[in-house]
């Protein structure tokens, strides 16, 4: 019986891997403001998966009994007009707005990288045609087009996913076709041409991973523009709608108790406050952690 073994090519392209790996990971633990964003960022992802279990009410449950009562032992957040538990309803409306951010984030990122890529890799007529629809779509007010059909959707926060991934992909597909530009002409896409690789190939494993850094970067800016257009869309009444809640609902619906309940709209108000400024700041981080050039990291 033989036992196969990795060649030694193949094990020094892997301890190169891990050797970048643990560059990048040395990089960015240097950088405090990204390490702190990042812990807060994991903190609120835990508070959104385990909060709805840490009290007995669910965020359609209402309590007759405490009407817009202040935060408390019995209700930790206060509850809102209808008696609903403000600490459930946040932490429920955390975590659906992560899952529609990070969906639209991860969906966005795919489309636009491999959208952008073939683009460049392939030239000519398919290039044009894909930059004839990536521009026309630039000049359609993207807000106003996503607030009609996400209103026409009926506030189910799936469909509202899928149509933010089909609207936002675009922009994103359009700076990554630029950095494409010069990867085609390379010599190592030039002689996977030469040896008959396809091109679908040649676009998945040899010129998207090469733009990794980028892709990594506008995914987790991706996220924090997501929750904000979500939350824009929920605060003016064309996003998730009741009984379903987001952090977008919970604030647009306490900015109107904003002087009788601050509460209602201080805590989902808080967490997007903290979601946001973590995203941006581990984004920040992974930048400066995958740019060679930058100082922030520390030396290698």
């Amino acid at each position: 019986m033989t036992i196969a073994t990795a060649s030694p090519h193949t094990q020094q392209a892997r301890r190169a891997r891990t050797s970048l790996l643990r560059l990048y990971t040395k990089r960015f633990a240097r950088n405090r403001p990204a390490l702190i964003g990042l812990l807060v960022f994991v903190a609120l992802a835990l508070f959104a998966v385990l909060g709805p279990w840490l009290t007995p009410y669910s965020h359609t449950d209402m309590d007759f009994l405490a009407l817009t009562a202040p935060p408390s032992s019995a209700h930790w957040f206060g509850t809102s007009i209808g008696g609903h538990d403000t600490f459930t309803q946040v932490a429920v409306g955390l975590q659906r707005s992560l899952m529609i951010a990070l969906s639209v984030s991860i969906g966005t990122t795919v489309i636009s990288a491999i959208v952008g890529a073939a683009a460049a890799y392939l030239g000519g007529t398919v290039e044009r045609a894909t930059l004839l629809v990536i521009h026309f779509l630039m000049v359609i007010p993207t807000f106003l087009l996503l607030s009609i059909l996400s209103n026409a959707s009926g506030g189910d926060w799936r469909v509202i996913t899928i149509i933010m991934i089909l609207i936002g992909w675009y922009f994103p597909a359009r700076v990554i076709w630029t950095l494409s530009l010069s990867l085609r002409e390379r010599e190592y896409i030039r002689a996977a041409r030469y040896m008959g690789v396809g091109s679908l190939r040649i676009v998945l494993r040899h010129m998207i991973p090469n733009i990794g850094s980028l892709l990594v970067v506008n995914f987790t800016l991706g996220v924090v523009s997501a929750v904000m257009t979500e939350t824009g869309l929920s605060f003016i009444g064309f996003g998730v709608k009741p009984p379903d809640v987001s952090l977008g609902s919970l604030i647009g619906d306490g900015a109107s108790s904003l002087t009788n309940a601050p509460w209602l709209f201080g805590f989902p108000a808080l967490a997007l406050t903290l979601l946001t400024v973590s995203m941006a700041l581990v984004a920040d981080g992974l930048r400066d952690a995958l740019d060679p050039s930058s100082a922030a990291g520390g030396q290698a």
